[in-house]
């Protein structure tokens, strides 16, 4: 495999591995938000903002809940690419199936319990009665998905890890096509309104998940069969669990600070929830785009780390970010050029829409100051450095963003996005140092 070519000025063999990648997984990570915009743009359109409300806050929750387990597909890409970089088939299967069969026992327990869990998230959020009734209705359906949605998280994680882009892009963009068009005929054509958006993502998820082990199926490494050393034993499982606490930590964190976020809007009225939902889904945009170069660098980074190619690696993380800061001008040169009429046609609520282009020039720094923290989680996802996501993460929630936003309660809802922003800029400051100073003691791949 080709490591190092004659480089063009813009585009060399590394440039082309990481696009080979990326793209796929680019457009992958496209067509979620793509799903949030549709499920924005069908109830915004409804005649009260209660709809839109409770599925941003019925979302939020589930995102709070689903990622909490997210390393199942961070952690499950990293010690993939780097089994995969080792050429080690016997790893990749054993992974594959230890973390199917812990997705299965975690889905079915959250089911179980998911009941004090939704009115402890309703009540920190805290909605007005009428958001909160229907988050709750939204929410009791939601929940059904959750067996597929972990399935999901290590397959994707999986096929990444091998070097399959390809399959991930299939299963979301037949499961968010699904999606969008149940969304469509439940709250449109049926009037189920924001219980048509969680009927729709529960059948939406359940199909992508047979998509996927479909799919793996076909990629399986020669000779390996289903079999009882595949199973491992109970210690293998606590290894996982073990080698992806520092994800679980580093995710909870930050997903605890968006729904701070949202209940923070939400204390300042039915409108700002709605809006700050409206601009929250753009955010999602930028973080999947962006993430595209992420994912790919942690397959490449994992092959480099697997390889012990320490020269392979620095190109990897040169050739990702030259794309991710190009990637990241772009999207500011959209959301300035066109932000005002996006968020037109996501919601026809005037006072929603309003309220949304008062805080438009906030989503213009996203792209900027989001990007190095994304590209840098795909660098250590694919090193295993996940003790160091947490410790980054930490610091910017705690000693960043909550005394910003207690600084400055006084700006309103402004207060809340310059906190965010501020975040953003702490998580790439800090993860950048770090990066640094594994690259200068060579401890990456120790």
């Amino acid at each position: 495999m080709p490591r190092s070519g004659s480089p063009t000025p813009f585009f060399n063999v590394i440039d082309r591995r990481l696009w080979a990648l990326a793209w796929p997984l680019m457009l992958t990570n496209l067509t979620v938000p793509l799903l949030g915009l549709v499920d924005t743009a069908v109830l915004g359109h409804l005649s009260q903002p209660e709809y839109l409300g409770a599925v941003a806050i019925g979302a939020n929750l589930f995102t709070l809940l689903y990622w909490t387990f997210g390393f199942m597909r961070m952690g499950t890409t990293g010690l993939a690419a780097q089994s995969y970089g080792r050429r080690d088939g016997f790893g990749q299967t054993a992974l594959l199936v230890r973390s199917l069969l812990l997705a299965v026992v975690i889905g079915i327990l959250l089911i179980l319990v998911h009941r004090p869990l939704v009115t402890i998230g309703l009540a920190l959020m805290n909605p007005s009665p009428e958001v909160a009734s229907l988050a709750a209705e939204y929410a009791s359906i939601r929940i059904w998905s959750a067996p597929a949605v972990l399935c999901q998280y290590t397959l994707v994680g999986w096929l990444i890890g091998t070097q399959f882009p390809r399959g991930p892009m299939l299963m979301l963009l037949v499961a968010n096509g699904l999606n969008i068009l149940l969304d469509v005929w439940f709250v449109t054509v049926m009037g189920w309104n924001s219980r048509g958006v969680a009927v729709a993502t529960v059948i939406a998820e359940y199909a992508a998940t047979a998509l996927g082990l479909w799919l793996v199926l076909g990629r399986i490494p020669a000779g390996q069969h289903l079999s009882r050393a595949l199973l491992g034993t109970l210690a293998d499982y606590r290894r996982i669990l073990s080698v992806n606490r520092f994800l679980m930590v580093r995710t909870v964190t930050l997903l605890l600070v968006l729904a701070f976020f949202t209940a923070q809007g939400a204390r300042q009225g039915d409108v700002i929830l709605a809006a700050n939902a409206v601009l929250i889904t753009f955010l999602m945009v930028i973080s999947n785009g962006l993430d595209g170069f992420a994912n790919a660098a942690e397959a490449m980074v994992g092959e480099a780390v697997g390889q012990g190619d320490r020269a392979y690696f620095r190109s990897v993380c040169l050739s990702a970010l030259r794309w991710s800061v190009w990637g990241a001008l772009l999207f500011t040169a959209a959301f300035v050029l066109a932000g005002a009429e996006l968020i037109a046609l996501l919601t026809s609520i005037t006072d929603v829409r309003q309220t949304a282009w008062q805080y438009l020039p906030w989503l213009w720094l996203l792209p900027v100051t989001a990007a190095g923290g994304f590209l840098l989680d795909g660098i250590f996802i694919g090193a295993t450095r996940t003790r160091d996501m947490q410790n980054t993460m930490l610091f910017a929630a705690l000693l960043v963003f909550l005394p910003l936003w207690w600084l400055s309660t006084g700006w309103g809802n402004h207060g809340l996005w310059f906190s965010l922003i501020g975040l953003m800029v702490a998580r790439a400051a800090s993860m950048g140092w770090l990066f640094v100073k594994h690259s200068k003691n060579d401890t990456w791949f120790t």
